[in-house]
């Protein structure tokens, strides 16, 4: 199938396919007019490397599933490297949404000063 037919059947975006196969997460032959062909197989691949960023993780961290993405990526037991992954991807992901939340705080507590006694609602 053609790199169009492959992101209809995936949601993914032609662009995003492309980029996946730079990773090296995917892989195609090329036509003699130098279309990207892939096989079926590449179906199952592309939307377990969508769920897995739905999630939450990065194309760095997708390689470490790379021997289980062609099968039920949700379903199969997670590996211990697969489980780390997650585990120390969640801990950046909380430590960029803590420095978000003391920004936001500083931020309200310097409106709230500049405001002084003004009826401004700051609580949103």
């Amino acid at each position: 199938m053609r790199i169009g037919d492959l992101a209809r059947a995936t949601g993914a975006t032609a662009r995003a396919l492309r980029h996946y196969e730079q990773a090296g997460l995917i892989s195609s032959e090329r036509a003699s007019n130098g279309y990207r062909l892939y096989d079926e197989r590449a179906v199952v691949r592309v939307r377990n490397i969508r769920h897995l960023l739905s999630v939450g993780l990065i194309l760095d961290d997708v390689r470490v599933f790379l021997p289980c993405l062609d099968g039920d990526v949700t379903a199969a037991p997670p590996s211990d490297k697969g489980l780390q992954v997650a585990l120390d991807r969640l801990t950046v992901l909380n430590e960029r949404i803590a420095a978000q939340i003391a920004v936001r705080d500083r931020l309200q507590a310097a409106l709230r000063e500049q405001a002084g006694g003004s009826r401004i609602n700051l609580a949103a």
